[in-house]
């Protein structure tokens, strides 16, 4: 089976969980041909995403004079597919009501990547997301090109679905991954009732044998690590306000931050008002040993976030055995429970507070109870080579019904 993968920016720091994904795929005989729109513009630091993007296909980096003589070339050798392609762009920028620029480049896009689908025999293309990554994919199938499926997550892709056509992506679809039964609830408001037997709960998941839980002690040295973005939407400031608290009682305690962003400013800020200087370690982007590494040694995973779908750093978490803080909101109470970590309101830093000292206070041994909990959760539910079976299991029905 020869399938292709479209992404908007790959390989990024914030998806390994795609390229595992795809590991799985080639692993279980899957011939995976990847495409992206661009290329991330910060540097990769991790050595598999170097390798990954020497093997990807961008439509829009670098490009610009070549998409449009794509789109002319198949205009002449294909005006019927290229005109069915223009009438969806129509209904996508009449749903958008405005970003004509934009929608420009995605039918140029689209135009693009069918072209290459077809002189590489591919039978499928499954993108992640179903925002820009959807919408070229289904232009692309309109202009003649293979049938298309998307991985939805959020929780961008759901604040105005009318604006960004899910419906349409959907119904046009041939099938619809979400990544957890809220967001398959979401998807199925958005494209209605009928459209339910067509989305199906497909996990993200990690490879668990990369993630060997370590012996590192769950004592008073142990780190809070935090991993993401520095984004409002991560709601670093807000540990580091609720830090500020209880290293009044608990002088010693340290949180490391893995990630960078545009609150870096407001998170450095932060720390310097709360008098945290010495609690805080901010080590920018790691790669995944890295990430492994610190995470090994943690005492907790700690992300309240504002928004999610269910953060991968989450199962990454659980897989190394650590328990988790996270916020009761979307899909995370699907994966972290009273059994394996601490789920707080968002946007609370009295919850975010109690939560730490909670973690504080429990004993090493049960730490690691709740850790192996964590790892059991992720063993069942979470192992991609378990859920990307399940992909391949339903593009390989959809392509052998047509």
């Amino acid at each position: 089976m020869r399938i292709g993968y479209l992404m908007n920016i790959y390989p990024v720091t914030s998806a390994t969980f795609i390229r595992r994904e795809i590991g799985a795929l080639e692993k279980q005989g899957v011939e995976v041909h990847r495409f992206a729109l661009r290329t991330w513009a910060e540097t990769l630091v991790d050595p598999q995403d170097k390798i990954e993007q020497a093997k990807t296909t961008y439509l829009l980096s670098g490009r610009s004079g070549a998409l449009v003589a794509d789109f002319f070339k198949e205009l002449g050798s294909n005006p019927k597919g290229v005109f069915r392609a223009i009438g969806l762009w129509v209904k996508l920028l009449n749903n958008a009501r405005s970003g004509v620029v934009r929608h420009v480049a995605y039918l140029l896009e689209a135009i693009s990547l069918k072209r290459n689908l077809t002189d590489a025999g591919i039978e499928h293309v499954h993108a992640h997301y179903s925002t820009n990554t959807a919408a070229v994919a289904m232009m692309a199938e309109a202009a003649g090109g293979p049938g298309y499926s998307f991985t939805a997550h959020g929780p961008d892709e759901f604040l105005d679905w009318t604006a960004s056509s899910l419906k349409l992506k959907v119904h046009r679809a041939r099938f619809v991954a979400a990544i957890t039964h809220y967001c398959r609830s979401l998807l199925t408001l958005a494209a209605g009732q009928e459209a339910w037997d067509k989305i199906k709960v497909v996990r993200c998941g990690v490879q668990t044998d990369e993630f060997i839980p370590t012996n590192a002690p769950f004592d008073a040295s142990a780190p809070f690590v935090c991993v993401g973005r520095l984004c409002p939407q991560k709601a670093q400031v807000l540990i580091v306000q609720a830090l500020g608290r209880v290293a009044k009682r608990h002088p010693n305690i340290k949180i490391e931050f893995i990630g960078d962003g545009e609150s870096r400013a407001a998170v450095e800020a932060a720390i310097k008002e709360h008098g945290v200087e010495n609690n805080v370690a901010l080590l920018g982007w790691q790669s995944s040993d890295a990430v492994r590494e610190r995470l090994g040694k943690a005492k907790a995973l700690i992300l309240p976030s504002f928004a999610e779908g269910l953060p991968i750093v989450i199962m990454e978490s659980f897989a190394l055995a650590r328990p988790v803080i996270s916020s009761f909101i979307a899909g995370i109470p699907e994966l972290v429970t009273s059994d394996n970590g601490w789920l707080v309101p968002a946007s609370s830093v009295q919850a975010i507070e109690d939560a730490i000292e909670q973690a504080i206070q429990t004993s090493p041994e049960m730490l690691a109870q709740m850790g192996e909990n964590g790892r059991r959760a992720i063993e069942e539910h979470h192992d991609v080579d378990l859920n990307a079976a399940k992909l391949k299991d339903l593009i390989q029905a959809h392509i052998g019904a047509e």
